[in-house]
């Protein structure tokens, strides 16, 4: 995600009102299911579970590796359902 962030859109791309979130992702509402499971769907919805320090680093790539790395250590998580339960500080 990092790599192709230029090819994703920021909320703050897609409107002009400065909110907690907008350095998140845009996820685009799609109803195919196939659509959903797939990277673009997937990717954005991980990356915005990311805590905000991590989302602040994305313009940095070796900073951002090290970052997640530490991260990953420090919470264990053995599926994707598992990370997307886990509660999010900002």
């Amino acid at each position: 995600m990092i790599r192709n962030k230029n090819q994703l859109q920021v909320n703050s791309e897609i409107h002009q009102i400065n909110t907690r979130l907008h350095v998140n992702l845009h996820q685009p509402s799609v109803n195919a299911k196939k659509y959903q499971k797939g990277v673009h769907c997937i990717g954005a919805k991980v990356f915005n579970m990311l805590p905000f320090y991590l989302k602040a680093e994305s313009d940095n790539p070796k900073k951002i590796k090290a970052l997640l790395q530490k991260y990953l250590r420090e919470n264990s998580f053995y599926s994707l359902d598992e990370y997307f339960e886990q509660q999010v500080k900002f």
